[in-house]
């Protein structure tokens, strides 16, 4: 087996939001820590999903990797060029070939203009395409995605959830980049078009070889659709490795947690088996827990915990964790 290209590398990312006041509007200088140091690789050709409650930094990760934030420290790495230190004219260069697909299809897109001036848009900033071949790669990009040619010339409006969200996958796909972040791009939608929106990310990754990261909540959709699975909590990463690894031996107390409160269909096995509840709320990423983030809601939890911070290590191969208490038998 040839070793799988990289294409994207991300070392120590944070991203830290400064913050003037706390919640009750009392002056209190200090940082939300959105990201906060996390590392690991995209292949080429794989689809990379992360995983984790809401506020515990998915989508602000996405778009730091994508420099839509820019970052606090650490580097991405993509195509050979570290992104954080390109500026203007050079990062422009580099956004045709990475791409976003937003989670709501309803604010993604301009009420204002039309399907063929949304989907053109990218064409006309970083191409020199005259009108009439950039309205034929419109057309042929509508037609792409499953959508009728002809309704180039309507309004988002006029569209329904599944279709805008279509719509939002042709722009990306209007430069022909080879990396997609996916943020979270079916939970807007009804159940019913969820499965299709997929399907077409899936067909067009294996017709032009496409790289995604696939950020979602859905975790029965994830292992559906990945190759491999990071798990992320409070701005860190908890666990990363292959889908089947992570799903039937997770090595996280968190992971376990998080696929405990996913349903099962079978009534039976759904009686057997024993939920890993989390006890407590999430803690504010602007004061996080000494040691371990997540040791206040962990059962496992020992003064270890709080003394120190663990190590992001590889217990099996390509399987890591972020856990003094690993591996555990039975695990």
């Amino acid at each position: 087996m040839t070793e799988q290209e990289v294409l994207v590398r991300v070392e120590d990312l944070i991203k830290h939001f400064p913050v003037a006041r706390d919640a009750v509007g009392r002056r209190r200088p200090g940082h939300i820590r959105a990201v906060d140091g996390i590392s690991f690789e995209i292949y080429r050709g794989e689809t990379l999903g992360l995983v984790g409650e809401s506020g515990c930094g998915k989508s602000t990760a996405g778009r730091t990797i994508l420099q839509l934030y820019r970052p606090t420290g650490g580097r991405v790495i993509f195509r050979g060029k570290d992104l954080t230190e390109l500026k203007g004219r050079e990062l422009r260069g580099v956004r045709p070939h990475m791409q976003m697909v937003f989670q709501d299809p309803y604010a993604s897109l301009n009420p204002r203009m039309t399907v063929g001036q949304l989907i053109s848009e990218p064409l006309l900033v970083h191409t020199r395409q005259s009108r009439a071949e950039r309205q034929r790669r419109v057309r042929e990009l509508l037609e792409l995605v499953g959508l009728d040619p002809d309704l180039d010339r309507r309004y988002p409006h006029e569209f329904s959830g599944g279709q805008r969200q279509r719509i939002g996958v042709a722009r990306a796909l209007a430069l022909n980049p080879e990396f997609i972040i996916c943020d979270e791009p079916i939970s807007a939608l009804d159940v019913s078009v969820q499965a299709q929106v997929v399907n077409l990310l899936e067909d067009l990754q294996e017709r032009f070889g496409l790289t995604y990261l696939f950020i979602a909540h859905d975790l029965s959709m994830v292992r559906h659709i990945c190759t491999r699975v990071a798990v992320m909590y409070l701005g860190k990463l908890m666990e990363l490795g292959p889908r089947e690894a992570v799903y039937n031996r997770p090595l996280h107390p968190y992971t376990r947690a998080l696929l405990s409160a996913v349903p099962v269909p079978d009534p039976d096995l759904e009686a057997e088996r024993e939920p890993a509840l989390l006890t407590g709320d999430v803690p504010s990423p602007a004061d996080p827990p000494s040691g371990c983030f997540f040791r206040t809601r962990c059962s496992l939890a020992a003064d270890i915990c709080r003394a120190e911070v663990p190590a992001f290590r590889e217990v099996r191969p390509g399987h890591y964790a972020a856990c003094h208490f690993v591996p555990m038998e039975g695990w």
